[in-house]
């Protein structure tokens, strides 16, 4: 059986891949909730608007640097570019699990850009 890091992690993975519906089934507790401020409340919202970002940047990719996962709850900080050639961002997506479905989600992200001072890095 996956631990709730590995859930987390494919269900990312599947969204980018546009295997939103198969990743909403079989990992999303549809009466959860999400606090993504920029969309309605409910899982329904966030899929619905994850779909429509899939329709306008079908070739983002999504590497993981990081994730953590402690009691219920799991941590995945990743790379995501929307486009070829775009520097991209620094996301993190925190998920609480119930039942190895994820029955709450927050999210935040930063655009790394192009002339930063910090020769780390953004990942």
């Amino acid at each position: 059986m996956a631990t709730n890091k590995e859930i987390a992690v494919d269900f990312l993975q599947m969204v980018v891949a546009g295997k939103i519906d198969e990743a909403y089934d079989k990992y999303v507790d549809m009466k959860g909730k999400h606090h993504n401020l920029y969309f309605g409340a409910g899982f329904a919202a966030l899929k619905a608007a994850m779909i429509e970002n899939q329709s306008q940047s079908p070739d983002k990719t999504y590497l993981v640097r990081n994730a953590v996962a402690e009691g219920d709850t799991v941590a995945v900080h990743a790379h995501l570019v929307p486009s070829p050639g775009d520097k991209g961002m620094v996301v993190v997506h925190v998920m609480r699990f119930r039942g190895k479905k994820i029955v709450e989600l927050w999210d935040c992200g930063q655009p790394i850009p192009a002339d930063s001072p910090n020769t780390d890095g953004a990942i």
